[in-house]
């Protein structure tokens, strides 16, 4: 079975505004750092994310226009770090929340690999077998 990430040189905000979107946060929605600040200017939102109240392994959710815009939850603090485990969980609940709804589109940075200083070579593997059975179609976005 192929590879589900396709990976394309470019801005993440530049994928049809079909393609859902997904990054990583801390459960205090601080987003002070890195991409988070961009997805924070763009989508807005803090306090219908914080609302949600959702814990480190879990997924919040805001709906923009046609797409949903995933905020995967890693860590408690903005200064802390993930780890592969919360990454894992988080994305098992976006996966949910694609089945559900039917997401088939959805566009990434390198989640987890910036700031935070995941791996990526471990990130994607868990990616691919998260969505490993699923019809959506990732694409990674590599500035």
């Amino acid at each position: 079975m192929g590879s589900k990430l396709q990976y394309v040189r470019g801005n993440l905000f530049s994928c049809p505004s079909t393609d859902s979107l997904a990054h990583c946060i801390s459960m205090d929605c601080k987003m002070g750092a890195g991409i988070a600040v961009t997805f924070k200017k763009r989508f807005g939102g803090v306090n219908e994310l914080l609302a949600q109240q959702k814990q480190p392994g879990e997924c919040a959710v805001l709906k923009r226009g046609e797409r949903f815009v995933y905020y995967l939850i890693t860590k408690n603090k903005y200064n802390q770090k993930p780890t592969y485990e919360t990454l894992r969980h988080s994305l098992e609940a976006m996966k949910a929340h694609c089945l559900e709804n039917g997401v088939t589109r959805l566009s990434i940075p390198r989640i987890g690999c910036g700031l935070d200083r995941l791996i990526w070579r471990n990130v994607s593997v868990i990616i691919e077998e998260v969505f490993e059975h699923t019809d959506v179609a990732i694409t990674v976005y590599l500035l």
